[in-house]
């Protein structure tokens, strides 16, 4: 049988590793991205490592050409949620009427806008529960645990997509599990703010304590939408706020797992700010004090953080403390 053609629809970090991995295990894989990326990749290879020791090289097409879409049979769009439309509309153009559409966004919105922009074709969503990095020179570096989970549908995608050192799972009710990311990549913002590495912030109770606060007021919201939210976490949602709010000595004991991280890996809104992108918490933060504002809650952590963010956006350096956003 012939391999299907995977087409990473703006490779970055997640993009990069994912279609890194594909392309080691033999499938057929295009990474559509900037230009940076194709004569990065041109020079260095591409390789991909993780925490637990992993270390792959690959080899895949690079290309700046949105006509490379006319050869996919999987597009996994990979790109920022503000670019979702432009996106959409070069698959439009481009992609066969047959090609599996897979958003591995973050946000819950973005399936929605792929949908409406392409009528008829199998557009499903995604989540992917690990955090990549950039490291330069073709390396990207997964520097948590996790998998990704695709909406169930026709065919056999996950088996497709499974590689050594990625796991996929298909499921029914991806919009859940969308939700429980969304609730998790809260956590993105606070890391931003607070200066540490996601191991050092989590060691710090004030900050677990502001991640607790977010995380439920989100579950709240959702709650009183009525809309049901599966966390990709070792313990319930329900939980997690309770497990980052105990004193540090029993956190550690009790929350080992949420510690296995590379020491020094912070999340990608870090590396946004750092390089002076607009960051996703419009679509993280955001969402949350839409919602609560649709239902009649009040989201106060939600709205600090969302707003020390835009101040940091604006080139605005100033030192965040976690009393400054519970209070």
């Amino acid at each position: 049988m012939t391999q299907p053609r995977i087409v990473v629809a703006g490779a970055g970090a997640v993009g990069c590793f994912v279609g890194g991995l594909l392309a080691a295990a033999g499938r057929e894989v295009v990474l559509l991205g900037r230009g940076w990326l194709r004569d990065e990749v041109a020079a260095h290879g591409l390789t991909c490592t993780d925490f637990s020791g992993l270390a792959v090289t690959a080899a895949p097409e690079v290309s700046d050409d949105p006509a490379v879409l006319a050869r996919a049979d999987i597009v996994l769009v990979c790109v920022k949620s503000g670019a979702t439309g432009e996106m959409a509309r070069l698959i439009a153009e481009q992609a066969p009427m047959q090609a599996v559409v897979v958003s591995l966004q973050n946000g819950v919105r973005n399936v929605d806008v792929l949908r409406r922009a392409l009528p008829g074709r199998d557009v499903r969503g995604g989540m992917v529960g690990f955090n990549v990095v950039g490291l330069g020179e073709g390396r990207f570096h997964r520097s948590t645990s996790g998998e990704i989970v695709v909406a169930f549908g026709d065919g056999d995608l996950a088996e497709t997509l499974e590689a050594p050192g990625l796991v996929v799972e298909e499921v029914v009710g991806i919009e859940a599990v969308q939700r429980g990311k969304l609730i998790l990549n809260l956590t993105n913002a606070v890391n931003a703010l607070s200066g540490l590495s996601l191991h050092d912030m989590l060691l710090v109770r004030g900050w677990r304590r502001v991640m607790a606060a977010q995380m439920s007021e989100g579950l709240a919201v959702f709650r009183a939408a009525g809309l049901e939210v599966a966390v990709p976490a070792k313990a319930p949602g329900w939980a997690i706020p309770w497990i980052l709010r105990l004193p540090t000595g029993l956190f550690r004991r009790i929350a080992a797992p949420m510690l296995v991280v590379d020491p020094q890996a912070r999340t990608s809104m870090v590396a946004d700010l750092t390089a002076g992108r607009r960051t996703e918490v419009d679509e993280f933060q955001g969402e949350i004090v839409r919602l609560g504002g649709v239902h009649g809650l009040e989201t106060p952590v939600n709205a600090r953080v969302m707003i020390a963010i835009g101040e940091a956006e604006g080139g605005r350096n100033r030192v965040w403390t976690p009393e400054d956003l519970l209070t």
